[in-house]
């Protein structure tokens, strides 16, 4: 895999600069064989991928996603019942006006959920991330205090009590999916 360009210092297959010793720049990127480029290439993902801010843009964009997906599914359940006097109003629209207020509904919902998802996988995300960087452990301490941490913060708004409620919610949920995911 050739870049254009080159001239890239690179990191050697071993963890060590390309092209000998010294702290000068290594050998151009496209001088490498293959199998050394997909070396470096995967080292330099991994890197990427363990880094915090990384972990934590992909988590919200993830969330993000699943919210919209989610907001979008649960509004198009809110049209199955004709005992709703709101939906009485809408049936007496002309099918154009139902569509367009019906895909209106389904697009502010879907971004309201997506917004709610992927602030709270971001939060959650980058709280473990440094947890874990901080305490350099990988155990269930981690995600019970960044549950704890994060239903925390998304409660503060409602006061002390909404705040204690969300932390320890959190916190039990973050217990519950970590046991499961480490002991199936």
């Amino acid at each position: 895999m050739a870049l254009p360009g080159g001239g890239m210092p690179c990191m050697g297959p071993f963890g060590r600069r390309a092209g000998g010793g010294g702290g000068g720049q290594g050998p151009d990127f496209n001088n490498l064989t293959p199998e050394q480029q997909q070396q470096v290439m995967m080292k330099q993902m991994q890197a990427a991928m363990e880094s915090c801010p990384i972990k934590t843009v992909i988590s919200g964009g993830m969330g993000f996603a699943l919210g919209g997906v989610f907001g979008l599914f649960m509004a198009s359940m809110s049209y199955d019942t004709l005992y709703n006097p709101n939906q009485q109003k809408l049936l007496d629209m002309p099918w154009r006006q139902q569509l367009r207020v019906g895909l209106k509904d389904m697009g502010s919902r879907s971004w309201s959920s997506a917004k709610g998802f992927g602030t709270i996988g971001a939060l959650f995300a980058g709280t473990e991330c440094v947890i874990e960087s901080y305490r350099a452990k990988n155990d269930m301490a981690n995600p019970i205090v960044a549950g704890c941490i994060t239903g925390g913060v998304l409660g503060a708004t409602g006061g002390p009590t909404a705040a204690a409620f969300g932390c320890a919610g959190f916190a039990a949920f973050s217990t519950a999916i970590e046991y499961y995911m480490r002991h199936g």
